[in-house]
């Protein structure tokens, strides 16, 4: 078994297409390999600024021979048959055939045996291939030649076993060679393995593995940082993006003048960040020190000062810039920024970021009683405002700081606290792992603004469609969910899309008159809680809102069917509501009463559907006690009659565990009435008010939720 050390050697490859890249060349190889009939182990690729590396183990020294039978006609076949037959086979004559029976007859086989081929033979053969057609995102050609590659291709060292593999890529041949690193090592070397490779560009101040450089980063900061009493500002993102850009990584700390520092802290870490890769620093109080961490890609004899000075100056510069914008905004307040808003197209059929601004004011004023502490008018305020930055010159420059800024504004206006943080926080939550607004106002404008997004692509149609969602409208979903649950917010989903789809004028109006043209026949009250919840059914958004919480329950090892049976119920569109019926379900069901009346509800829904169907008519009306005859289906009435009014008044006090433990009782009657009552009995009448006891278990049940719809 032998190894194979490949590595393509080239001018800087851009941070961000590295790990692809070393992921595009395992499966690339890899796969070419398997076809050939090779297999590896340990496959892995290694990555830094100017080298992508792979190395696979166990490789064996030749592939496997290959025996393959082609079967030929019936002995005794006419010779036109068999000549085709001994063209198609490679074969001269038919004694050079064999003959094999099964239970049709005798019939010739041809018997071929392809003899292995060295492996370093197909590396040689696969490696030119891959790298013509290699899937960089953006490659280039240069001098003469025809190869596209990322960035120039320089050398190609190739080793299997120890020995090079011999090929050409586009007048580059294969050798056992490499170089180190750019400054700091002199002229290339050879290599004879893995290990060797990896320890002499060590030697030559290259660091392989990218995982290495990034810890070696990360130490060096924390050390640095910690050696003037502050904290490094964690950023996985970068950490791994500035492993990208060095091949010997060397952590320096460089000074920010204290004249920047009034400026807001996040204005200079995106400044950092974004424009010069540096590291940010946090003081005994969390807050930004004047200290920066840039990283160095060699050891400089000075001990780095000229490059931080360097830096320092480069620094300068940038947060001058930042300044002279962060002065210039303050000179205009967020309310007359609202304006400009007419001229920044939201979408085509939807009009401005002005026309949606006005509707969040609008939509977080109706929403603000629902949410404790949140006051009305504020919220119609924030709700205003808080898209006003996009017309600033700072979101211009660092648009990952709106509402960020449009919060600093709000205070420098004077407008409180409480309306900046909730402009701060109204794109809350932005994925799964992020927070929730904190604030009442923040919960309020970050509903408001996720809904009149809902509502107004679900009006004109522009729905997501498999695995495309370009308005982001899943993340709106979940954001809506999230805020409403973790926070404990009761709303009327359908009633509060139901307005907002109105606030959108004539495209709203439009859309609630085709869903009510696809929903219940003679709706007249337009405006009723009923009407709303039927035309939002129609549109499509509660189911749509189904499949978004069953995806934010999965985590919490909630069962997807019974969310399906909740949201079954007519008129359930309160998540938090939804989501207390699914936990009282699923704990319900976990019992030995639960699991056993689940599957007595089955078998008593089974029997009506069969019936129903095969007697055209429905037994929903109430039995006649007169010709309950059986003790055990009179039993069976009383206890249903009591479970359904004790669940009905748990529900009624959103009790759900009081209306499953009304509903656990019902297992023993209903338990009895099958091992003893015979449902279809000869007496028609006597089978229909049976029937109608069936009925009655199915009503009981479905105070809760839709049975039909659990599993099991």
């Amino acid at each position: 078994m032998s190894e194979l050390l490949l590595e393509l050697f080239s001018e800087e490859i851009p941070a961000r297409m590295q790990k692809r890249a070393g992921e595009d060349l395992v499966r690339l190889v890899t796969d070419a390999l398997k076809q050939a009939g090779v297999e590896g182990k340990n496959a892995r690729a290694y990555t830094t600024p100017r080298r992508l590396a792979l190395v696979i183990d166990g490789l064996p020294e030749k592939t496997p021979d290959v025996k393959e039978e082609r079967k030929g006609p019936k002995v005794g076949a006419p010779q036109q048959a068999i000549d085709g037959f001994l063209r198609a086979a490679g074969l001269s004559s038919i004694e050079e055939a064999t003959v094999q029976e099964d239970k049709k007859g005798a019939f010739y086989v041809a018997v071929t045996e392809k003899k292995g081929r060295a492996t370093a033979d197909v590396i040689a053969e696969i490696v030119p291939a891959i790298a013509r057609a290699f899937p960089w995102p953006k490659s280039m050609r240069w001098g003469s030649g025809t190869l596209r590659w990322v960035r120039p291709l320089h050398s190609i060292l190739c080793i299997l076993g120890g020995k090079v593999v011999p090929f050409e890529v586009d007048g580059i041949k294969s050798g056992d060679k490499t170089r180190g690193h750019r400054f700091m090592s002199s002229a290339e070397f050879a290599v004879k393995d893995f290990t060797d490779y990896d320890m002499k560009l060590f030697d030559a101040k290259v660091v392989l593995d990218p995982a290495k450089r990034a810890n070696f980063i990360h130490e060096g900061a924390k050390a640095l940082a910690s050696a003037e009493g502050l904290t490094l500002v964690e950023d996985e993102a970068l950490l791994h993006e500035v492993a990208g850009l060095v091949e010997w990584p060397v952590p320096l700390m460089g000074f920010i003048d204290d004249e920047f520092m009034s400026v807001p802290q996040e204005v200079l870490t995106s400044t950092m960040r974004a424009n010069q890769k540096y590291f940010a620093l946090h003081d005994a109080h969390g807050k930004l020190a004047p200290r920066f961490i840039v990283v160095a890609n060699l050891e400089a004899e000075d001990g780095g000062k000229a490059i931080v000075n360097g830096n320092e100056r480069v620094l300068r510069a940038r947060f001058a810039d930042a300044r002279f914008l962060w002065d210039q905004d303050r000179k205009q307040t967020l309310t007359s920024r609202l304006p400009k808003l007419q001229e920044v197209v939201f979408h085509a059929k939807l009009g401005t970021v002005h026309d949606k601004a006005m509707r969040i004011g609008k939509l977080a004023e109706a929403l603000a009683p629902f949410v404790p502490g949140a006051d009305a008018e504020k919220a119609r305020v924030a709700g205003e405002l808080a898209k006003a930055d996009l017309t600033s010159q700072m979101v211009y420059e660092f648009p990952e700081l709106q509402g960020l800024m449009g919060a600093y504004y709000a205070r420098n206006d004077g407008l409180g606290d409480d309306i900046a943080d909730a402009i701060a926080e109204h794109y809350s939550p932005l994925g799964p792992s992020d927070d929730v607004p904190s604030t009442p106002l923040g919960k309020v404008v970050a509903l408001a603004d996720k809904i009149d997004t809902l509502a107004g692509f679900w009006a004109i149609d522009e729905k997501p469609t498999g695995s495309k969602d370009p308005y982001a409208l899943r993340r709106a979903a979940l954001g809506v969910i999230r805020v409403a649950l973790e926070t404990n917010i009761r709303l009327s989903l359908s009633q509060v899309f139901y307005e907002a789809v109105k606030s959108h004028g004539e495209v709203g109006d439009a859309a609630i008159q085709r869903w009510f043209g696809e929903g219940r026949k003679n709706v007249t009250a337009r405006d009723s809680l009923d009407s709303a919840f039927n035309a939002v059914r129609v549109s499509g958004l509660l189911d749509f809102f189904r499949e978004r919480l069953k995806q934010q329950l999965r985590d919490r090892g909630a069962r997807h069917d019974l969310v399906d049976a909740v949201f079954a119920l007519e008129g359930q569109d309160d998540l938090v509501l939804i989501v207390k019926r699914v936990e009282a379900l699923s704990d319900f069901l976990s019992t030995e009463d639960g699991a056993n009346l689940l599957a007595g509800y089955k078998r008593a829904v089974n029997i009506l559907r069969i019936e129903e169907k095969k007697d055209g008519t429905s037994y929903d009306a109430a039995p006649d006690a007169k010709l309950l005859a059986e003790p055990e289906e009179k039993a069976l009435a009383a206890a249903i009659e009591t479970a359904a009014k004790d669940a009905k008044a748990a529900v009624a006090k959103e009790d759900f565990a009081a209306a499953m433990s009304a509903l656990a009782n019902l297992r023993a009657p209903v338990d009895a009435f099958f091992d003893k009552v015979t449902v279809n009995a000869d007496d028609a009448a006597v089978r229909a008010n049976r029937l109608k006891l069936l009925a009655q278990i199915r009503a009981a049940l479905h105070e809760v939720a839709d049975f039909s719809k659990v599993e099991g």
